[in-house]
């Protein structure tokens, strides 16, 4: 249990320095594909960097961010299969995992960088018309479904999948 309470640990800070590379470093609009319609349509193009490297910075953040997170899933796997986790311990595991992302993510993203403290607005100030005036990020229908329904679900055929193996 502690150590998918660490995976869960790691899998979001993997995911924070992703986006604090996307938004703050690389600052490519190809990267906020998650970003309302509204506020990509206000998006622009950023040609010149922040500062020199800048983008060189943000790329290398997203790479490590990216292996941070495929080890959270060899660990967390690897390690079921050393211990022969079940079906049911497998499921835990992967639904504790995204289940303390997604939550972390509804609760830090949406409501404390996005509405509380406008993180996202002070790089892309052209989309803070979009989120003004906001008590809650802007699409907690697609979190709620992902935290109770897709999450779940993947979980599920992960763990399945897992057990194949075994």
């Amino acid at each position: 249990m502690l150590l998918t309470l660490f995976l869960a640990l790691v899998f979001c800070v993997a995911i924070t320095m992703m986006l604090i590379a996307a938004v703050a470093f690389v600052q490519d609009k190809r990267l906020f594909s998650s970003a309302p319609k509204e506020a990509l349509a206000l998006l622009v193009e950023r040609d010149q960097e922040v500062f020199y490297g800048a983008r060189k910075i943000g790329w290398t953040m997203i790479v490590m961010s990216a292996l941070m997170i495929l080890l959270t899933g060899v660990i967390s796997i690897w390690d079921g299969f050393r211990n022969d986790f079940t079906f049911w311990q497998f499921f835990v595991r992967f639904v504790l995992i995204f289940t303390i992302y997604k939550i972390y993510d509804m609760i830090c993203f949406d409501y404390f960088l996005l509405c509380k403290y406008r993180f996202f607005q002070h790089f892309t100030p052209e989309v803070a018309p979009v989120y003004n005036n906001r008590k809650y990020g802007y699409n907690i229908i697609s979190q709620l479904l992902k935290l109770l329904v897709i999450f779940p679900a993947a979980s599920a055929l992960a763990a399945w999948i897992c057990t194949l193996f075994q």
